[in-house]
């Protein structure tokens, strides 16, 4: 199995980026080679075309298989294991994001959590705990974005990122009307009729 050119370069620079990411290179060419592939591919071929060997081909597809970033299949008459990314990029995306607050982001959620019920001793540790409780807020802020980004379908995600900047935008002009509306509410209650005491109307008339 002999990969074009183009393929041949894609597959290079993603074990290279890879790598980068924290990824093992073998592991990244294996994905880049799957997710390009028209077809589902078996061991034997993966490691035909990045001329691995199979204990290499192996270890790769079970850590892509722990990440659920691959879909294994059988093929009517063969035993053997074939191996396809998926098809649709923002399922592989949610899938990355999913298992990276996992692995990643939950543990440290866990541990700053822990910290900021501990009692301080001393202006330092709760200096400290000052600067976990940013952190922490803005982690939760940030999986609590996720949570909601994994119940979207494709489209919405796509239609999200499209508006870019459209998003300040819109909060700006949230932020106005919201202060509008309170201003009024509070020019309202400023020329509220002032009621008189039954004395006080007394001496007017009496005037």
């Amino acid at each position: 199995m002999n990969l074009a050119p183009l393929t041949q370069r894609f597959v290079l620079h993603f074990g290279e980026m890879g790598s980068r990411w924290g990824i093992n290179r073998t592991v990244g060419q294996i994905y880049a080679l799957l997710y390009v592939s028209p077809r589902a591919l078996n061991a034997d071929d993966i490691g035909e075309a990045l001329s691995f060997s199979r204990s290499n081909v192996s270890m790769g597809l079970k850590e892509l298989q722990s990440w659920n970033l691959v879909r294994l299949q059988h093929l009517p008459n063969d035993r053997r294991e074939y191996f396809q990314a998926p098809e649709d990029v923002w399922a592989i995306f949610r899938t990355l994001a999913e298992e990276r607050r996992k692995r990643e982001i939950d543990p440290t959620l866990s541990m700053l959590r822990d910290a900021l019920m501990e009692q301080p001793f001393g202006q330092d540790d709760l200096h400290a705990q000052g600067r976990m409780k940013q952190m922490h807020d803005l982690i939760e802020l940030m999986t609590g974005w996720l949570a909601d980004v994994q119940k979207m379908d494709s489209g919405t995600l796509v239609s999200l990122m499209k508006m870019g900047a459209k998003v300040q935008k819109l909060l700006e002009v949230r932020d106005k009307v919201s202060s509008t509306v309170k201003a009024g509410f509070t020019g309202r209650a400023l020329m509220k009729p002032v009621a008189l005491e039954p004395a006080t109307l007394c001496d007017e008339n009496r005037s």
